[in-house]
C-alpha cells in the first residue's frame, strides 16, 4: 500500500486531493470563496492551508521566517525609541530594515522587516512589543524569505 503522505506524480507542482467536510463549512467555505473573490475553493483551501502551514512552523520554532513587526508607541516616553534601537542592534542579523510613520497624537508606528528562525524572531518581537512606552505590537511571518542580501565571493 502506497504512502497517502508522499507525492507520487513528481513532474506536477500540483496534487489532487480529497476531502471530507460537512454542509454548513462547505456552505461557509463557498461565502467565504464568493466574499473574498477567490477563483474556487481550491485557491480559498490553498490560502487557509499555507496560513496553517506558517503557523506550525512559527510554533516548532527553527525554521528560516521573514516577516514583519509592528510596533505602535507613544514617542514622548523617555529614551524609548533609543531603547528600541538598542534592541535592533542587538539583532542585527535578523531586523533587515525599519520604517517609521508618525501619527496622531505624538504616536508613531514602526514597522520592522525581519529574517531568522522563528522562535529568534518570536523573541525579538516580544522584546520590542513588551519594552514599557511600546502599546500595541504584532509579529507576522512567512515561510517564504528573502534572497541573501550579500553572497561571499570567491576571491
Amino acid at each position: 500500500m502506497s504512502n497517502p503522505l508522499k507525492s507520487t506524480d513528481k513532474k506536477s507542482p500540483l496534487q489532487r486531493i480529497s476531502i471530507t467536510i460537512n454542509n454548513e463549512v462547505l456552505s461557509q467555505l463557498d461565502e467565504m470563496v464568493k466574499t473574498r473573490g477567490y477563483a474556487n475553493r481550491s485557491q480559498a483551501i490553498n490560502e487557509i492551508l499555507k496560513r496553517e502551514v506558517t503557523n506550525h512552523n512559527f510554533e516548532t520554532g527553527e525554521e528560516i521566517m521573514a516577516g514583519s513587526i509592528t510596533l505602535i508607541y507613544d514617542n514622548q516616553k523617555s529614551n524609548l525609541q533609543s531603547k528600541l534601537a538598542n534592541v535592533q542592534r542587538k539583532h542585527i542579523n535578523e531586523v533587515i530594515s525599519s520604517l517609521h510613520v508618525l501619527l496622531e497624537n505624538d504616536h508613531t508606528m514602526e514597522v520592522l522587516i525581519v529574517q531568522g528562525s522563528a522562535d529568534k524572531l518570536r523573541d525579538i518581537a516580544n522584546e520590542l512589543i513588551t519594552t514599557r512606552g511600546v502599546l500595541s505590537g504584532t509579529l507576522t511571518l512567512t515561510t517564504t524569505i528573502m534572497p541573501p542580501i550579500h553572497q561571499k565571493s570567491d576571491v
